[in-house]
């Protein structure tokens, strides 16, 4: 388990973590043409925001590691962020909306497995809860990508397997 300043460090990171994960969705979408892919990063965008929110609320001690929280929010994106290099890298190669897509599919499961791993290590129930719910959410990222990115490759949705079983 970890003790109280590895927490604190858990949730400061993870606040990070979250925001340049908005930052990433707010970039990408500015670069896509499809106005469905644009919407669902737009969308992603708000709730990677909403995700720092939460875990910033729950970090009631570290006003000495972060601003304000709408500062915090207003800050420019952190360029050297795993999340932020690695949007740049795609952007200098053939970038498109099913790169982002798949990029961020990539992105979405490794960050919901790492927030489930450092739930486990953590002992307070409402703190662990809080990565917990985020990793429940962050797994709905991924299945929103998914959908998304098989409408793009105009693949069966899941919405039409009925009808494709059927005939």
């Amino acid at each position: 388990m970890l003790n109280e300043a590895e927490v604190k460090s858990a949730l400061v990171s993870s606040v990070k973590t979250e925001k340049n994960a908005m930052n990433f969705y707010q970039i990408a979408a500015k670069q896509m043409k499809d106005k469905d892919a644009i919407a669902t990063f737009e969308l992603l965008a708000r709730e990677e925001r909403e995700h720092a929110k939460h875990f910033f609320d729950k970090c009631t001690n570290c006003s000495d590691m972060l601003p304000p929280f709408d500062e915090f929010i207003a800050a420019p994106p952190e360029k050297n962020s795993e999340w932020l290099s690695d949007l740049d890298k795609a952007l200098l190669q053939k970038f498109d909306d099913r790169k982002a897509m798949e990029l961020a599919m990539d992105k979405e499961k490794r960050l919901a497995e790492s927030l489930r791993a450092m739930a486990a290590k953590i002992e307070d129930p409402a703190v662990r809860s809080i990565f917990e719910e985020n990793a429940k959410s962050t797994e709905n990222h991924y299945i929103i990508i998914e959908s998304e990115y098989a409408r793009l490759m105009g693949m069966v949705h899941e919405t039409d397997i009925d009808t494709f079983v059927r005939e």
